[in-house]
């Protein structure tokens, strides 16, 4: 019986098939698709950017704590029109005032104190130091203290806090059946509620950055 010669082919064979490329792996027309690629680079570009923006707001929550958490509240006897009051009523109001204050929020030290201003527009201002993660948050919390029988503090709303930053607001609450601005600021070292007798909102708002501009210092 006759055997058959063998045929050698002349060409060199692989022993990856056409339909993969290689050995167990992605066809090359999609492991090198163009389509492919550039939707990886998308998603990694975008991936690295998130990154960067979560490391850029981390880093400028903690330079904030770190510009703000120092502070020093000093009242001192005299701001613009405003003289401050060594009377007896004052003292015992402020006094309790401070310890209502300091239930709310958790202070390491706290200052209180009434000026006297011309007419019947005084001054209650008090508050105090601590180190505070979120000043926004704590400040709304601490208007609490002026809700009673006639109601809460009305029209909370952000106003300017001025060069030193951190947040400010102010509302109304009614003393004696009249309405009475309140206002109060907070940064990551501090925390001040004030009333303003006599007073439009107008006008507290800008007397609450001067009295704090004199009171607050940063180490």
């Amino acid at each position: 019986m006759a055997v058959e010669p063998i045929e050698i082919r002349e060409a060199p064979f692989t022993l990856l098939t056409e339909e993969t490329g290689e050995a167990g792996g992605r066809p090359d027309a999609e492991r090198l698709s163009p389509a492919r690629r550039r939707t990886r680079t998308i998603l990694l570009s975008s991936l690295l950017a998130a990154v960067v923006a979560g490391v850029a707001a981390l880093g400028w929550f903690y330079w904030q704590i770190h510009s703000q958490r120092d502070v020093t509240l000093n009242l001192p006897a005299q701001v613009a029109e405003l003289t401050l009051s060594t009377s007896d009523n004052a003292e015992s109001a402020t006094t309790y005032l401070q310890t209502a204050l300091a239930a709310e929020v958790d202070l390491d030290d706290t200052v209180g104190g009434a000026y006297d201003g011309p007419g019947d527009k005084d001054v209650l201002i008090f508050g105090g130091t601590a180190l505070i993660w979120s000043p926004d948050k704590d400040l709304k919390t601490s208007f609490d203290l002026f809700a009673d029988d006639e109601g809460a503090v009305a029209g909370l709303h952000d106003v300017d806090a001025g060069p030193l930053g951190g947040s400010m607001k102010c509302g109304t609450t009614k003393s004696e059946g009249q309405d009475m601005p309140v206002c109060g600021w907070a940064d990551h070292g501090s925390l001040a509620l004030a009333m303003f007798p006599g007073r439009s909102e107008s006008e507290a708002a800008p007397l609450m950055r001067q009295l704090r501009k004199a009171i607050q210092t940063r180490d």
